[in-house]
Parts: C-alpha cells; structure tokens; sequence
C-alpha cells in the first residue's frame, strides 16, 4: 500500500493500521469494509483528501486530529488541536473517581481543566442519569469547552454539566450560597516539566496544545495550585483524584498537607506507573 510506505518512511509507528485507518475515514466506512473492497477505487477527490491526510500525518500531525475522534472509556469523543488526546492511562482516573462517586447520593462532581471532556462525560455517562449525579467542567480555553460541550451532547450529559471557563477554579466563588461544595473533585492536569517538551514526541510537542502540557519547571505548578485552591470548594470527606507524571509520586506525596489532606492510595497503570493520586478531605 503506497500509503503505508508512506507514512513507514516518515517514521510513524503502526504505519499500516494508520494508513488504512485514513482510507476508511476518507471512504466514511469502518475498516472492516476496507479489507473486503481493497480493489474498489477512490474518486478523484477522495484520492485528494487521502493525499493530504497522509502528508499531514507524515509530517507528524496526529491522526486523532485528522479523523477528529479518539475512544476513550468505550466512547467516542470529538477531539480537535484546541484538546489533548484523551489518553488510555486517564481511563484509571475515570475507574477510581467511579468507584468514590457511587458512594454518595447524588455526588456533584468538578472537573478541572475538562479538555475534551472525556474524563466529566464518561463520568455520567457510566453513572447513569438515575444516579442524580451532576457536574461542573472548568477549561481556561474556551475553544476546549465548546469541544467539551459537544461530546457532552454526543453523549446525552449536555444537561448535568455547567461548563464555565476558569482558570483552575478561579471563576468560582468559595462557599458560595448558590452552589454546594463538591463530593469529588477530578483532575488531569498539566503536569509536563518544561525542560522535558523538547523530548516529547513530535506528535505531542508540535500539536497537542501546549498549555494543556507544560506546567512549570518541575511540572507541578498546577498541581500545587489544585491541593491548595480545591480545599474550599470541596465537601469535607470529600475525594481530590488527580493524574500525575511517570516520575512525579514521590515529589506529589511531599506536597501533601497532612493536617489537610488524608491519603488513599497512589494507584498504577497498567505499566506499573503510579499515575492516579485519591485524597480525601479531613476537615
């Protein structure tokens, strides 16, 4: 397959699988119908579209971003360069947050730099709407919360979610009458050190939005900002689920207030990386 050699010399893993992913995207078939009509021909502007797609993907852009969706918790989500690629090691946070949100009634539940909206959605999504659970999703991008609100409408949750552009929860007023604290606070912040961007992929460092990536030289400044600023808006017994880097438990462990915070556990991916820090509200 010409397209597969392709994108196999420009360096990109799985060139094939991509490849054939693109045919089907540009046909608007699955792949399954690619394989049984591998002779059929491509109009000539199907071919043309084809043609750009592989340039862009050899050139680096990911192809989430061509096909423009990305599964993420047995859901589909819409993704465009204004988000992250939801990722399979935010799935853990999505189970853990599950698991401490099916112990409240009705748990009311923010996300913090919502993104996509993948992690708030699958959420509700999987809690179903007789669960009475509800939300908050908080992006400092407003071009990522239209995203958000999107894939919160593909996925029938549009009416238990308010999306507010917020830097963290800056747009959110501490014991405000209006609205009770929340049972679960969640999190996949940025968390990348500035001096490790440059050795990203160039998929992730050339694409992906930036803001969403780095936080500071050590990749904790929006981590340290989430343990101080979510002790107002959270219930006391409360949960705090956030994701961290491959190399940032034991820098997280130390950020943690005892007097404020008790810790339930530092939970690993299926690489054996501790990814998904639970705190819960003392007081």
């Amino acid at each position: 397959m010409q397209g597969s050699h392709q994108l196999r010399k420009a360096g990109v893993p799985e060139a094939r699988r991509e490849a054939g992913s693109l045919i089907a995207h540009t046909l608007g078939r699955d792949r399954s119908f690619i394989l049984t009509h591998a002779e059929d021909h491509l109009t000539e502007a199907q071919a043309a579209q084809l043609n750009d797609w592989l340039r862009r993907r050899a050139a680096g852009e990911p192809l989430q971003y061509l096909t423009g969706n990305q599964e993420f918790f047995s859901l589909d989500f819409e993704v465009t360069r204004d988000v992250l690629i939801p990722r399979p090691e935010t799935e853990l946070l999505v189970e853990m947050a599950l698991k401490l949100a099916r112990e409240s009634a009705a748990p009311f539940i923010c996300d913090v730099g919502t993104g996509s909206g993948c992690v708030v959605v699958s959420l509700l999504h999987e809690l179903g709407e007789s669960s009475g659970a509800n939300a908050v999703a908080l992006d400092v991008s407003p071009a990522a919360l239209e995203v958000s609100k999107r894939n919160a409408a593909r996925h029938a949750v549009s009416e238990r979610i308010e999306f507010i552009v917020s830097d963290c929860f800056r747009a959110l007023r501490a014991n405000d009458p209006a609205r009770s604290p929340f049972d679960l606070i969640v999190s996949n912040p940025p968390y990348i050190s500035e001096g490790d961007l440059a050795g990203l992929q160039r998929e992730v460092r050339d694409f992906e939005p930036l803001s969403a990536l780095a936080a500071g030289p050590d990749g904790l400044d929006i981590i340290r900002r989430l343990l101080v600023e979510s002790v107002d808006f959270l219930k006391t017994g409360g949960h705090f689920l956030i994701e961290i880097g491959y190399d940032q438990s034991q820098a997280v462990r130390q950020l943690i207030d005892p007097k404020i915070w008790s810790l339930v556990d530092i939970y690993e991916d299926l690489q054996g990386i501790p990814r998904t820090v639970a705190l819960r509200k003392l007081s």
